[in-house]
């Protein structure tokens, strides 16, 4: 048997495939399925603060119709402020004692303490650690990306000193500069970084003229940019680097520990295929390992990082000579369209 073992937060798995947050990953018998699958993790459904804010207001809303019914009804009503937090706590909690995988909880807040306050809610439940998702969407022109930057690191820094358990952060792939954020994380002592968040964007229903609600699943081969950074991290920070968005195979997920992951998150691919396509990236990892002769992943990781290419190829193939030297062989490579 070839050894697939390696790290997330410095945890060590069986093997680096990762059931990412999801929907699907709240499901008791989707987490199971997983399990017999093989996954080496699961990250449970994020915990968003403006979920559960927005689920008080609906009950302070549903409440309150009928105060001129009765004045003491609504005292009747037990304390509601925190019983969304305490379902998802209390599910999260099951799953930890139901799989013998590492299950980690994803965290997204806005307000400083409340990323302080359900961390340490979060850790009373006894999972492997915290990721926390840093997904912001940028809507006040005012705001500079400096002070954004410097909230984040303050976040994180603040929940590190909250919790004893291991903490990641998932990122967004729209920093100016991903490298010298990471860096910062890294100075910061996170366990792991998480490369990239696949977002929610909004759409457009031009018949109806409205807004519409879509699920945007990752497509085959959006690893790339993940692997670009993943490429350039490795060596130069001491986090464990997980990549993640548009990973389908294990040809993918190989081409991302070869950069220099020492795991990967699926999710579009599980949506897509089920959960057994954990088993099938898995397998293909292992064939591809004895083909090769590799005994290990330790072996091969970041073989083809930045910091491991020769001098004729470092800092050409993942930054911008490899692009100059793409659009002038262009004609050769697609052919000439006049």
């Amino acid at each position: 048997m070839k050894n697939l073992e390696t790290t997330f937060m410095g945890i060590k798995l069986d093997n680096p495939v990762i059931l990412g947050a999801s929907n699907m990953s709240s499901h008791p018998d989707q987490l199971k399925k997983a399990e017999q699958q093989g996954v080496g993790a699961v990250v449970y459904k994020t915990l968003f603060e403006e979920q559960v804010q927005l689920e008080n207001l609906q009950l302070d809303e549903r409440l309150s119709q009928y105060e001129h019914i009765h004045a003491e009804m609504t005292s009747t009503h037990p304390d509601m402020d925190f019983s969304d937090i305490d379902y998802h706590l209390t599910r999260l909690r099951k799953a930890k004692e139901s799989l013998s995988v590492p299950v980690f909880a994803s965290l997204n807040a806005v307000n400083g303490e409340s990323w302080i306050s359900y961390a340490k809610m979060i850790e009373q439940t006894g999972v492997d650690g915290i990721e926390v998702n840093l997904y912001q969407t940028p809507v006040d022109f005012d705001i500079s990306s400096e002070n954004i930057e410097n909230n984040q690191i303050n976040i994180v820094e603040g929940i590190k000193k909250a919790v004893s358990i291991p903490v990641s952060v998932k990122l967004s792939s729209d920093y100016t500069n991903i490298l010298h954020f990471v860096k910062r994380l890294d100075e910061a002592n996170v366990d792991s970084v998480v490369l990239f968040n696949a977002f929610f964007q909004p759409d457009i229903d031009i018949q109806k003229e409205k807004h519409k609600k879509v699920f945007n699943l990752t497509q085959s081969g959006d690893y790339k940019q993940t692997l670009r950074y993943t490429g350039m991290l490795y060596g130069n920070i001491k986090a464990d680097i997980c990549s993640s968005r548009g990973i389908f195979n294990g040809d993918d997920a190989l081409k991302l520990i070869l950069s220099g992951a020492t795991a990967v998150q699926v999710v579009s691919s599980v949506y897509k295929y089920g959960v057994e396509r954990i088993a099938t990236i898995k397998n293909d990892i292992t064939e591809w390992m004895q083909r090769k002769g590799y005994n290990s992943l330790d072996e091969f990781r970041g073989k083809l990082a930045n910091c491991n290419l020769d001098k004729n190829e470092h800092s050409l193939v993942y930054k911008r000579a490899q692009y100059v030297d793409l659009m002038l062989t262009s004609d050769t490579i697609f052919g000439n369209f006049q």
